[in-house]
């Protein structure tokens, strides 16, 4: 098999788990190509000595699988590089939370046999695409986790209207709104209020963030139906965030939102359980008194 290897270049003291990866691969017979940057860091900043690999840049590479060593971070970042080429993503988290990047270094061993053995599970999650006329935000217009819209720091609450398929739904007089997919549901939408949405769910979530009225509560959607947003502010201006990047927005820009035309493959072994990960995880229905 080839895997593709993306990983976190700012946790040095972590890099055990890249060397211990490699090895497993090696030992297995992988075809290794490895993102330039993540390579750079491990060999010339840390001075590791990894085995032979094509190095790659950007999206510029193919392979079986693509493996990606860090955390949801690092997992969305090599699920953006991925994109329509329909390989399946193995997240192993050496970060904080790792909900996407839900493989313990503890379980690696155990999971790369897994793989060469063909047991394990293939998850497809939906991805939002944003479309408008700005064109640094079309340079990456795909989101795994969520495309929020944003006031800047030092301007006053902004008025986003907000339609369904043309028909409008509300104006949200708020700091900002969270357009979320049931992947980005247990992430930013999850920590202002928003809904936990499970993964196989064809829905969108439309979260406010610190909305000035109390009676704006989350939405959840049919994933098949398209957002328009057209943003009134102060500053005559907004961000607009992408799966965490940001990007500075005229008053003047709609933004139209929609469910992307590919998925996101994710690798699960056989005995995951997303009930299992929100209670670990998240501590979710556990009594703390």
């Amino acid at each position: 098999m080839k895997f593709a290897i993306f990983g976190n270049t700012y946790q040095a003291k972590k890099s055990f788990y890249a060397e211990q990866l490699f090895g497993l691969l090696t030992r297995h017979g992988a075809q290794l190509c490895i993102c330039r940057e993540f390579h750079h860091f491990l060999t010339a900043d840390l001075h590791l000595q990894l085995p032979p690999a094509q190095l790659f840049d950007g999206d510029d590479f193919e392979a079986d699988m693509v493996i990606s060593i860090g955390g949801d971070g690092t997992f969305l970042k090599a699920a953006s590089r991925v994109g329509r080429k329909n390989i399946p993503i193995l997240g192993i988290n050496i970060g904080r939370l790792g909900f996407l990047a839900d493989i313990s270094p503890e379980e690696m061993e155990t999971t790369v046999h897994e793989i060469y053995q063909h047991r394990y599970r293939v998850e497809e999650r939906s991805v939002l695409q944003l479309t408008c006329d700005d064109p640094h935000l079309m340079r990456h217009p795909y989101a795994l986790n969520e495309i929020a819209v944003l006031k800047h720091d030092s301007s006053s609450m902004i008025s986003i209207h907000t339609a369904i398929n043309g028909a409008p739904l509300t104006t949200y007089q708020a700091d900002g709104l969270i357009i979320a997919t049931p992947t980005g549901s247990t992430a930013y939408s999850l920590s202002v209020g928003g809904p936990i949405i499970v993964p196989h769910s064809k829905t969108i979530a439309i979260t406010p963030v610190a909305p000035h009225s109390l009676n704006m509560r989350p939405i959840v959607i049919c994933d098949e139906w398209t957002l328009t947003l057209d943003i009134e502010s102060r500053s005559h201006n907004f961000l607009v965030a992408i799966d965490g990047c940001s990007e500075s927005c005229k008053e003047t820009t709609r933004l139209t939102i929609s469910r992307a035309d590919y998925t996101i493959k994710v690798v699960k072994r056989f005995n995951h359980v997303f009930f299992d990960t929100l209670r670990q995880k998240m501590m979710w229905g556990v009594d703390m008194r």
